[in-house]
């Protein structure tokens, strides 16, 4: 196997680990409070980070069998094998883990050797591929999509600091490519600083990348340690799992901004 290949797959067991035990912690929480509003709105912040785990490993497949498996956790049937509407919120979480459980063990065979064929359970090449086909610098691709797993992972190992700048990382990586695609000429136009892009500040990129169309308001959003974050790891304050998860946000915003067809 490449290692190129097997760190990836590396990485998303260390990610699967985590929402794992991220998952039971929400299990045991709604287990004992299911109307617990702040209970509610962590599974629902876990569903989605397990959504786009799944999307992943899927190849970004609603057919896939593992993506299929997702949609059907959320399902309780009857013994007539209709539908019912109401399914307990930690039984959903529930339905899910056994889900990242399949992941895992399906994982595990491919590090391990284990030719699974038509099955596979990823689609990791096709999927990095996707995720950032919009970026026109094709070397900068697997740069960044390496980059998006350590920031998931680092996310969901606590690293709060680390992912919050990887995070930042990506988006000005992407918002500079965009750019730079549309050239210093167009850009100078709109008011744009002087000077190459590469020395532009953060927020300059950002302001005139929406100025040109290229992304909408979704950034202002950004923290005020994301706007900072060259500085963070040197002058400033701890980052909180907030900021680390709403910059997070911020980044697949501009990611569909974009790549509208995503």
């Amino acid at each position: 196997m490449e290692q190129s290949l097997q760190a990836q797959i590396e990485t998303h067991l260390s990610h699967l680990d985590a929402l794992i035990r991220r998952g039971r912690q929400v299990r045991d929480t709604l287990a004992t409070n299911s109307s617990n509003a702040s209970a509610v709105a962590a599974a629902r912040a876990w569903q989605e980070d397990c959504g786009v785990a799944i999307s992943q490993l899927s190849g970004g497949s609603k057919g896939h069998w593992l993506a299929r498996a997702f949609s059907e956790a959320f399902l309780v049937r009857s013994t007539a094998g209709s539908a019912l509407e109401a399914v307990a919120p930690d039984q959903i979480v529930n339905r899910l883990l056994e889900v990242l459980d399949q992941a895992v063990a399906a994982l595990s065979q491919m590090g391990n050797g284990h030719d699974l064929s038509g099955d596979s359970p990823v689609s990791l090449e096709a999927t990095a591929s996707r995720r950032f086909e919009f970026v026109h610098n094709t070397e900068l691709r697997p740069v960044v999509e390496h980059a998006f797993a350590e920031s998931r992972c680092a996310l969901e190992q606590g690293h709060f600091d680390q992912a919050l700048r990887t995070t930042c990382g990506i988006l000005e990586a992407i918002v500079t490519d965009a750019l730079e695609q549309k050239g210093l000429t167009a850009l100078a136009v709109l008011g744009a600083p002087a000077g190459k892009i590469a020395d532009w500040s953060f927020d300059d990129r950002l302001a005139v990348a929406e100025k040109a169309g290229l992304i909408r308001g979704g950034y202002a959003r950004l923290p005020a340690a994301a706007r900072t974050y060259r500085d963070q790891r040197k002058h400033g304050p701890a980052v909180s799992e907030h900021d680390a998860r709403l910059a997070g946000q911020v980044l697949r915003v501009v990611m569909r901004d974009l790549d509208p067809g995503r």
